[in-house]
Order: structure tokens, then C-alpha cells, then sequence
């Protein structure tokens, strides 16, 4: 097909062949954290992310599929729009994948994707009604949860604090199912100073916390306003003080059955659910 970018399959058999450092022990979370954005590399697994991420015009840096996916991921890397170097695809049995990367490979595809520059906060959020802001949270399973569902329920945008697991991770981008890549997101830097920014953009902020002066989600949903960030905090204690006490409101999620809260991604489904936009 003219126009269509050339794949350069190669098959391998060796775990330690040296061109396979990008997938080497995936399993090791705070190597992995340093890592990938020192390089400017996310690892996308599976194939509905990687098709996802590459209908976000993210451009691989190579793939690592065993033999059944390849004919697959061939029909969607040649897909893509045609733009710079070959792709470089490495095909090897389950064992020798499981061998690199530590694990085993979901539906049997790794790739190293190129790590696009991350927009403004100002980018991000110019349009934006409904915005979720993600404090210090550390587990990359909530962060993927929580984009998951902001992509559900049809929330504009994440803004995530310095402290906050990179949604670029491997995990995160697999729990979430590709979603961190339709979602647009950045990090939020300082906080919660960005707390003003927020506020000159016209968004009222609102805090999930438990307080003695919150008030019920029943509320906020009765009367949302035009715009709306809702800030969710780190697992176990919760949003810093100084966080609850710049927001405009701290908003609570009535519980029942003795539970005083609930999970942060759950928190946020429930959140996003309840002061959706519905016009």
C-alpha cells in the first residue's frame, strides 16, 4: 500500500538480547517510575491500548507481541497515519516474553511508545466544565481507575498533582484501559496553588473530604455550578489540609453500613456521576 510505514519484523528467541532493554523487569515499580520519563517512554499493553494510544497520534518506539497477535497488531500498525522511522517488531514466544518483562503479557503485546510533551494547565482545562483533580495519588491501579471512569461519565479533564503515579505507567494505562489516552491531562504545578488558577478559570472547587463543615454530594448535585473541579485525595489520609482549606467547598458522599468512605477511584466515580453535565 503506498504511504503505509514499513514494520521491521524481527523474530527473536534470546530473553537477553540487548535491544529488549525498554522491556526488561516491567515489574519494578519505582525503576519503571524513574525510567520512563527520564527516556521519554510509556509501555502500553495489550492491544485495545496500544490501538487506543495510537489513535491519540502516539508514535511507537517499537513492539513485543507474540506470534498469535501478531497478524493483528500488523493490521493496526499499518493502519496508523504514516509519519518517521519504521516500526520495530519483535515477535517471541509466551515464555521468552514472560522472561523479559517479568510477567505474564496481556492478550500477548508490549510497546514502547514515545511520551508526548505534556500541555498547560491552562490547555487542558480551556473549555472544560467538569474537571477532576487527582492529590498524591500513589497506587497506579486508582489512578487508572479513576481515568477510567472520568472518561465514562464524560469528564472534560485530570489534572494531577507532582506527587500524584504517573497515569503513563504501565498499570495505569492498562486499568484504565487506554482511557488516559482520550482524557486530556496534565500535572498540576504548584499545589494547591493551582487551586487559584482554577478559580480565575471560573471553576468552583470542590474537595472530597470528610469535615465538620462538608457538605452533602446531594447538595452539590441539586445545584452544580457552570464549572466544577472536583479534588480527590491520596489513599489513607486523605487531601492535605491546605487543599481543603483553599477549596470553595468540601463535599462529602453520604455513607451508610458503618463505612465512613469509600476507595479514591471508586470516591470519583460517584463524584463524576453525581455532578455530571446533563444538557
Amino acid at each position: 500500500m503506498s504511504g503505509v510505514p514499513a514494520l521491521d519484523i524481527v523474530h527473536l528467541t534470546d530473553p537477553d538480547d540487548e535491544r529488549l532493554a525498554d522491556y526488561v523487569s516491567l515489574t519494578d515499580v519505582a525503576l519503571r517510575s524513574r525510567h520512563e520519563p527520564e527516556k521519554g517512554l510509556y509501555i502500553a499493553e495489550s492491544s485495545t491500548v496500544l490501538g487506543r494510544a495510537l489513535a491519540a497520534g502516539h508514535r511507537p518506539r517499537s513492539v513485543l507481541v507474540s506470534p498469535r497477535w501478531l497478524p493483528d497488531l500488523t493490521s493496526m500498525l499499518e493502519a496508523r497515519d504514516p509519519a518517521g522511522e519504521p516500526v520495530r517488531v519483535y515477535v517471541a514466544e509466551s515464555p521468552v516474553l514472560e522472561a523479559i518483562t517479568g510477567f505474564h503479557v496481556h492478550r500477548g503485546a508490549l510497546a514502547a511508545m514515545h511520551r508526548p510533551p505534556l500541555p498547560s494547565v491552562a490547555e487542558v482545562i480551556a473549555g472544560a466544565r467538569r474537571v477532576a483533580v487527582l492529590e498524591d495519588v500513589v497506587d497506579h491501579t486508582n489512578v487508572g481507575a479513576a481515568f477510567r471512569s472520568a472518561a465514562a461519565i464524560g469528564v472534560d479533564a485530570v489534572l494531577v498533582t507532582p506527587r500524584c503515579a504517573d497515569p503513563l505507567y504501565r498499570r495505569s494505562v492498562r486499568v484504565s484501559m487506554g482511557t488516559v489516552f482520550q482524557v486530556p491531562w496534565t500535572r498540576v504545578d504548584p499545589w494547591p496553588g493551582g487551586v487559584e488558577l482554577l478559580r480565575a478559570a471560573g471553576f468552583v472547587t470542590a474537595a472530597l473530604a470528610l469535615s465538620d463543615d462538608s457538605v452533602s454530594l446531594d447538595a452539590l448535585e441539586a445545584d452544580p455550578p457552570e464549572r466544577l473541579a472536583l479534588v480527590l485525595g491520596a489513599e489513607g489520609d486523605g487531601l492535605k489540609p491546605a487543599t481543603i482549606a483553599a477549596a470553595d467547598v468540601t463535599v462529602r458522599i453520604p455513607m451508610a453500613g458503618g463505612v465512613d468512605s469509600l476507595n479514591v477511584a471508586a470516591a470519583g466515580a460517584v463524584a463524576f456521576w453525581a455532578t455530571r453535565v446533563r444538557d
